[in-house]
């Protein structure tokens, strides 16, 4: 517990507290903060000298005051809960008999003292990173302690390890686990064979990304009479090598799912595992856990089996290769490809049909040198191969939570481990047909959640190819729910299923695993398992898969600003994809590297911001900046420390002011900082003196 605590009334003279909330502070450079409270939604505004030493991650328990004098609620920190365990990123600066860690990240705007060691000497000026551990009264900067030296600023590993450090992920496996790993017996006994349905006799191939490394789903097809197939999709085994309780099954719950940054992947399990012996690699025997399905030629199914298998894949196939074959009709297994190809189109429609919305925001790729450079940024494009991979993975997920969670009657439901999306708040969506209808677009009120889905494909579709597309999927997915894992099933809104789990990747999600382990024991008749420990493990694994989300995104930023930096002066098309009270977030056209042009720095008008629509207006001129409108901007800065852009705008020729909503010209610049979200006047990353000592 932290002795920061005042009474719950303490505030602006004159105004009493209505409330009193608990949350995650989201700090920002400028050193305000916003109040990140669980199930909700709104923006509780903490001045920086109301935070009373809470930092970027604490948790902590704010009294709330109400609006005061601006648009949103003000609070104020008369607890500090729990400290964050994440570190900050920065330099460690060595200089004399003291020491400091300069820090970098966007939501940190103090250098952290470290109590001296003659050891750190041997290490002034490489990028660090440290845990706070108090703030005194008296001192003008956090203590803490430095937990990792990460190497020489610049340095693409470096950079790479820096951001899984700030997330609190490993980019490394212990020597224990290591050698745990390496004393798994790789041959499979003729007794593990029979006691497994074998299918090393039917044609069986895998469909992955090009440059993929592990492959732990494959697809086997035949036909056992006319018009009716039989497809088995065979998901590795990793639970045959991985028992519950060892190092390894204690590792890879700690890290509950592999890490994809943009240039490397850091895996979940050792690589002997990962890459060797749960890889369904051609022409090796492989054991496996495998749903099976009989279907005819219509995509209904007839029957389900699930089980323990021994495989041994023909093919493998990327997903370029496989397209090919479902365009030309031309290449190896050219029938089993094609049946597949139609049996996924079917489950397709099928889906949708029933209501799963269609969520296709561009993915961009940057790609990379073996150096880590940044080449090029490009678009990735799904097609009917990812589809034909995707249809079928779903459905096995569909079918396994089904088998095991639907209710009998009259007997009490199963602990199981289920991946669930729930409803949307309808008050969140209608915030969202506020939006929309600022735009010029309409969804009509429906009856149920079911029908709203239907609604939002319908906007989606009249939105496509549009400048606001982009924007109006980004709203659409702010106004539903996060996926995440539960032992309570809830359905799964996004795709229409009303059971639904994560079967399909053991060896990159750990509940998967758990759930490989829970079918085969239900399987084996076994009694309901323990719901109070896999919920604990479900809450777990849903943070951590958060985790990895942000670090992915993270490292995708600072490529893209890495990307830019020999492009500051040059001039992009784009469209704006953000709007606040200080600016206009723009995304390039093509690469879709977003950057901020700051309010300040429009010097021709003065911008009014409306946060119902949304909008900029400007007083002179009556420009108005909505999400979508198209504008042209320059690059100014690239600061790669803290993966930010700032963009210019320029004047904008042939542009039709009146359908894009602009009018009038405008040039500024501003700084990106994609998590600030209200007024802060801008200030200097730390106090006057830790800026002295740099």
């Amino acid at each position: 517990m932290s002795k920061y605590k005042t009474p719950a009334k303490r505030g602006r003279k004159g105004s009493n507290s209505t409330a009193e909330v608990t949350g995650r502070v989201m700090m920002t450079r400028e050193g305000y903060a916003f109040l990140d409270i669980e199930g909700t939604q709104e923006d509780l505004f903490i001045p920086a000298r109301k935070l009373r030493g809470a930092l970027h991650g604490d948790i902590v328990k704010v009294a709330v005051f109400g609006k005061q004098g601006g648009q949103r609620n003000e609070g104020e920190v008369i607890e500090i809960v729990k400290r964050t365990e994440r570190p900050f990123i920065g330099i460690l600066q060595v200089t004399g008999q003291q020491a400091w860690l300069i820090t970098e990240g966007k939501n940190m705007p103090y250098d952290i003292i470290i109590p001296f060691d003659p050891s750190l000497a041997e290490h002034n000026g490489m990028k660090a990173a440290a845990v706070v551990d108090q703030w005194p009264r008296k001192s003008e900067e956090p203590i803490g302690h430095i937990v990792d030296i990460l190497g020489k600023p610049g340095d693409n590993n470096t950079e790479m390890h820096a951001i899984l450090t700030e997330f609190g992920l490993p980019f490394k496996f212990d020597k224990k686990v290591e050698d745990a790993a390496d004393h798994i017996a790789e041959e499979i006994s003729a007794d593990e064979i029979k006691a497994r349905r074998d299918f090393r006799g039917i044609t069986t191939f895998t469909i992955d990304p090009a440059d993929a490394k592990d492959f732990d789903d494959a697809l086997s097809i035949r036909e056992l009479k006319p018009g009716i197939w039989e497809v088995g999709v065979h998901i590795a085994d990793v639970t045959h090598y991985v028992k519950p309780g060892t190092l390894i099954d204690k590792e890879a719950l700690d890290r509950g799912t592999s890490v994809y940054l943009v240039d490397r992947t850091v895996p979940m399990l050792p690589e002997k595992l990962s890459n060797k012996l749960c890889s369904l690699r051609p022409n090796e025997e492989k054991l496996c856990f495998s749903a099976v399905f009989e279907m005819d030629q219509k995509g209904h199914i007839n029957s389900r089996w699930f089980g323990r298998t021994v495989i041994k894949s023909d093919y493998r196939f990327s997903y370029e290769d496989a397209q090919e074959i479902i365009e030309t009709q031309k290449g190896p297994l050219l029938n089993e490809v094609l049946t597949l190809h139609q049996l996924a189109s079917l489950l397709r429609q099928e889906r949708f049909r029933k209501g799963a919305i269609s969520f296709e925001r561009p993915e961009m790729k940057v790609i990379v040198d073996k150096d880590g450079k940044p080449l090029d940024i490009v678009q990735r494009v799904t097609k009917d191969a990812n589809w034909l991979i995707e249809e079928f993975m779903l459905l096995a997920n569909r079918e396994v939570a089904y088998v095991i969670g639907a209710k009998s009657e009259g007997k009490k439901p199963r602990t199981f481990v289920y991946r669930i999306h729930e409803e949307p708040n309808m008050d969140k969506i209608e915030v969202f047909r506020s939006f929309i209808a600022h735009l010029g677009y309409t969804m009509r009120q429906t009856k149920n959640a079911r029908e709203l889905s239907g609604e939002i494909n319908n906007l989606l579709s009249s939105a496509k190819g549009k400048p606001e597309e982009g924007a109006i999927e980004i709203m659409a997915l702010r106004s539903m729910a996060r996926a995440r894992y539960s032992t309570d099933n809830m359905g799964h809104y996004g795709l229409a299923f009303d059971y639904y789990t994560h079967f399909t990747s053991p060896i990159r999600r750990y509940p998967d695993m758990m759930v490989h382990r829970m079918l085969a024991h239900y399987l084996d008749k076994g009694k309901s398992l323990d719901k109070k420990s896999y919920e604990e493990k479900c809450v777990h694994s849903s943070e951590r898969e958060q985790l990895a989300t942000e670090a992915e995104r993270s490292s995708i930023k600072y490529k893209m600003v890495e990307f830019m930096q020999d492009k500051v002066g040059m001039e992009f098309n784009g469209n704006v994809s953000g709007v606040t009270e200080w600016g206009i977030f723009v995304e390039l056209e093509g690469t879709k590297v977003e950057g901020l042009v700051a309010l300040r720095d429009i010097k021709d008008d003065y911008f009014v911001y409306d946060q119902d629509t949304m909008s900029l207006k400007g007083r002179e001129t009556g420009r108005v900046f909505v999400l979508g409108t198209p504008v042209r901007v320059k690059v100014v800065k690239a600061n790669l420390e803290q993966k930010q852009l700032d963009y210019a705008l320029v004047q904008e020729e042939g542009v039709d002011q009146e359908t894009s909503g602009n009018k009038g010209k405008g040039k500024g610049r501003g700084r990106t900082n994609q998590n600030n979200r209200g007024k802060g006047k801008t200030s200097s990353k730390a106090p006057k003196k830790a800026r002295n000592k740099k």
